[in-house]
């Protein structure tokens, strides 16, 4: 696994003498590992990769002690951080909630800690690179996570335009980022942003349409976004079954870097459709 050769090499350099020599190694493990998410990107084993990701996200921090301005790293970790955050720290908060409020709480305030942090690693990664398309997203997504979490805290609603100026930003630079994630993420944020109009459906309604086109209907995810922001706001039961339905059908390795966050929408999408009396409740 490239976390442990990299963290073993990083434990290595630190004997070097030379200091140039020494940063210029670490450098290289730092890129190394920042271009190493594929290989998690691929698996199904959502246990698995729980188990693992940890000890990648504390070997990523423990070289950006070393190279505190190391932009592949800091993408790494606010990705890293997002990423591992909402899979397995808010989704298992939000099934916790149904039977045990007290520890689901606890539980949504460390996955608010976490956002925060990945976030924190975006903005430096920014100040380094303002117009780094990845950067943008990945910190603004961390941001609005961590904001969702945070209803009763002020000083974190504040942030709201900073995140609508990087999501902002991003679209400009690059509105298909990473073939339709940018506007996957859009479908929900058209329908939750501050001062949304009453465009926001026809917007969302767009952003899926082209989510859809960009990854060739080999997404899960455009299909549970879509059901869960303009389906369940408009009391569209019929239309948001046939949504989540039509996500399960997605081969989730048609596309092998897309085979772990399939997995991951598809396990959401039946979550979703088993609420589906709470959802549209009379």
């Amino acid at each position: 696994m490239i976390a442990v050769r990299a963290l073993w090499l990083c434990l290595a350099l630190a004997a070097l003498s030379g200091c140039s020599i020494r940063e210029y190694a670490l450098r290289s493990v730092g890129d190394a590992l920042a271009g190493g998410g594929d290989t998690y990107a691929s698996d199904d084993d959502l246990e698995l990769i729980g188990i693992a990701t940890p000890f990648g996200l504390k070997t990523i921090e423990t070289l950006l002690a070393e190279v505190p301005d190391h932009t592949g790293l800091l993408l790494a970790a606010a990705r890293g951080f997002t990423q591992y955050t909402y899979v397995y720290v808010q989704t298992p908060a939000e099934d916790l909630e149904e039977r045990d409020v007290a520890a689901a709480y606890l539980q949504q305030e460390r996955a608010r800690r976490l956002y925060v942090r990945a976030r924190d690693y975006g903005r430096r990664g920014l100040r380094n690179e303002p117009d780094n398309v990845a950067l943008l997203y990945w910190t603004g997504v961390a941001s609005a996570a961590a904001i969702s979490l945070s209803k009763d805290r002020p000083d974190m609603l504040a942030g709201l335009p900073e995140v609508d100026k990087m999501i902002r930003r991003a679209e400009q630079l690059d509105p298909d980022f990473d073939r339709g994630t940018l506007h996957s993420f859009l479908i929900g944020y058209e329908m939750s942003r501050p001062g949304a109009g009453a465009d926001a459906e026809k917007l969302s309604r767009a952003h899926f349409a082209r989510a859809v086109e960009l990854s060739g209907g080999r997404q899960a995810g455009p299909y549970v976004s879509l059901a869960e922001a303009v389906s369940v706001e408009k009391k569209n039961r019929r239309e948001f079954e046939a949504l989540l339905k039509q996500a399960m059908q997605v081969n989730p390795g048609a596309q092998p870097e897309w085979r772990l966050a399939n997995t991951v929408m598809q396990k959401r999408a039946a979550r979703l459709l088993a609420r589906a009396d709470e959802l549209f409740a009379e």
